[in-house]
């Protein structure tokens, strides 16, 4: 598990890739961060991914941020987990199949 990346949820709607890597640069250098955007609105899901350069950074990051209020809103911080794979059921719930017609 890559514990320089780190997971921070309960974002404030404005927030955007820029402001989020202002908000976390005090604690060392910053390779990637980014809000996740909902592909249809295209607004924020209100929650991001920020990678530091060095784990030590990443978990000073996590022990000064937890829960700590911006713009009203107290984020979450942890170190980021792989995706669980969902299983695939070909769109809506069918059981699988493509043919979801009943058999009479």
């Amino acid at each position: 598990m890559d514990k320089k990346k780190l997971f921070v949820g309960n974002l404030p709607w404005s927030m955007n890739n820029d402001s989020l890597k202002e908000l976390f640069s005090q604690f060392g250098e910053i390779v990637e961060a980014i809000v996740i955007i909902d592909r249809f609105s295209s607004r924020s899901k209100g929650f991001g991914f920020v990678t530091f350069a060095n784990e030590a950074d990443a978990e000073r990051a996590v022990a000064e941020m937890a829960e700590k209020e911006v713009e009203n809103r107290k984020i979450v911080v942890n170190v980021a987990r792989p995706r669980e794979e969902r299983p695939r059921t070909g769109g809506g719930d069918h059981g699988g199949r493509r043919d979801f017609r009943r058999d009479y």
